[in-house]
């Protein structure tokens, strides 16, 4: 590998791999917010949050971490405001307090902030806007969920960006699945080994918080109690319960793949369990590691982050090639595996971040998991079939279509039902 693309493939994991606290997309309005009030320098008189349709839809169903329950648009906007860290982004509500949370509540009462639907926006976008007096403030973030485009004061624009992150951080563009394996065979363990064990620990913790206590509905918990001692149950019963804990508002932080902590928790835990079970080296468990990282990023790039495509697809798709890394498998099985799964499952339905997420997540590792076994077996569905073509990359490429394109009115329907038009 050329030391341009080596060092692209470096970027693209240390730009995607980043912590987040709670769901992405109610934190992505309180990092939002939260700049706003750093840029208005006081307390605001009234509040103006403007967001795409994914946004609203993937908020209006989880709970705010460190909210006290909380949940939606207005309470993840006002508890950025009043106890939010700008300078920490997607951490931004890690060191909330209870009195910030009562003068969250308080504020709410009052009907000071307004939400509002923007069209003909892409599906990642948060306008924040707020008063005081005669001074306003308003803070636009779009394409990522840390990704500040404008910064408005009175009127004037002090900062601006392009919309499109920038080839410094990455361009996932160049990615393919060529590369992908060549590059976690060649990588140097040094250059990736902080982020991938920061993204092990974080998303593991989670998902062991997820089985031990009550969150949501208990999707993982009760996997297990199904599971026994078997490895492909608890990986999913683990995935799935950190899903469990982060969609219903478990404070503790995340390592996110493609914007999504749900996606980072999918495509870890499977791998590390197999890993450990397995008995695997520290550094074959990195290397699956950022294979699986890097698929999941790949298919996702053809997708956008947000859509009613489920997420959980595509991270699961790749840990199942993470596994199959870990247990030797040749590219020609990884591609394979890649084809089964997203041609059986691809296209389950987002319809917003909430409990059920976790159930989609088991559901989907296990049609991943069922997708390498057949792949290790030889068997492979054929071009024709479905969105199926000749190989791995062209079918990821259709997959996307169908998610990015074909599913844009579903996800319009979907919003239109949940907001109750």
């Amino acid at each position: 590998m050329n030391k341009s693309s080596y060092n692209n493939y470096v970027a693209i994991l240390r730009s995607e791999l980043l912590p987040a606290l709670g769901c992405t997309e109610p934190i992505a309005i309180a990092y939002c917010a939260a700049k706003a009030r750093q840029t208005l320098g006081c307390m605001p008189d009234t509040i103006s949050v403007a967001c795409s349709g994914n946004i609203i839809k993937n908020v209006k169903g989880v709970t705010v971490p460190n909210s006290g329950g909380l949940k939606g648009v207005e309470a993840a906007a006002v508890l950025g405001i009043i106890g939010g860290d700008a300078d920490k982004e997607l951490e931004v509500l890690e060191h909330v307090s209870g009195r910030d949370i009562e003068e969250t509540e308080a504020f709410l009462k009052t009907g000071k902030c307004t939400v509002s639907l923007q069209e003909g926006e892409e599906n990642l976008y948060v306008m924040c806007t707020l008063k005081s007096g005669t001074d306003t403030a308003s803070v636009e973030l779009k394409t990522k969920h840390n990704h500040i485009s404008k910064i408005e004061k009175n009127g004037k624009v002090v900062f601006s960006q392009p919309d499109v992150v920038t080839e410094e951080a990455g361009n996932k563009k160049l990615l393919n699945l060529e590369e992908i394996y060549e590059f976690a065979n060649c990588v140097k363990i040094d250059d990736v080994k902080e982020i991938i064990d920061r993204q092990i620990q974080m998303n593991m913790a989670i998902a062991e918080e997820g089985v031990q206590n009550s969150w949501g509905v208990n999707v993982g918990a009760e996997c297990l109690k199904m599971s026994g001692d078997d490895t492909l149950r608890r990986a999913e019963a683990l995935a799935a319960a950190g899903s469990d804990a982060r969609m219903s508002g478990c404070p503790m932080p995340v390592v996110i793949n493609s914007g999504s902590g749900n996606q980072g928790i999918t495509l870890t835990a499977p791998v590390v369990t197999y890993a450990k079970d397995l008995k695997a080296s520290e550094e074959k468990l990195i290397r699956a590691m950022v294979l699986a990282n890097l698929i999941s990023i790949h298919q996702k790039r053809f997708i956008g982050n947000l859509s009613a495509y489920c997420g959980a697809t595509s991270a699961a798709t790749a840990a199942a090639c993470g596994v199959a890394y870990l247990y030797d498998e040749s590219m020609e099985v990884i591609s394979n595996t890649i084809i089964n799964s997203i041609a059986t499952i691809g296209g389950m339905v987002c319809d917003g971040a909430k409990p059920s997420c976790a159930a989609k997540i088991r559901s989907a590792v296990d049609t991943a998991m069922l997708a390498y076994r057949l792949a290790k077996d030889g068997r492979v569905y054929q071009s024709g079939e479905g969105l199926v073509e000749k190989d791995a990359e062209t079918t990821i490429r259709n997959v996307g279509r169908m998610g990015r394109v074909g599913m844009a009115s579903t996800d319009v329907e979907i919003l239109n039902i949940m907001i109750g038009q």
